[in-house]
């Protein structure tokens, strides 16, 4: 634990990258930042769902959804519900 990135490390970061003119970058550290209090073998689930095929449409938009409610992090939910949709889209839901 004493080596992980602190949320507000990566915060600060994402406004440095923002400021910066790198805006995608800076929503990528946000995305860790909300990250850092989610057990490791929970992000290894979320990783796992989120590979072609892995999972339903309505198995990622529940993951959205309990990331969001259980860890607050709303651009992630986002990220996964955007995931969702183009999965959907490009045939890569599970079947």
């Amino acid at each position: 634990d004493d080596l992980r990135t602190h949320a507000d490390t990566l915060r600060r970061q994402a406004e440095i990258a923002r400021e910066g003119g790198f805006p995608q970058l800076a929503a990528n550290l946000l995305r860790a930042a909300e990250l850092t209090c989610v057990p490791n073998e929970e992000m290894l689930k979320i990783y796992e769902s989120l590979r072609p095929e892995r999972a339903s449409y309505a198995e990622l938009t529940r993951l959205a959804d309990y990331l969001e409610t259980s860890y607050g992090a709303r651009e992630n939910a986002a990220f996964i519900r955007e995931a969702a949709e183009v999965y959907r889209e490009r045939g890569l839901l599970r079947r």
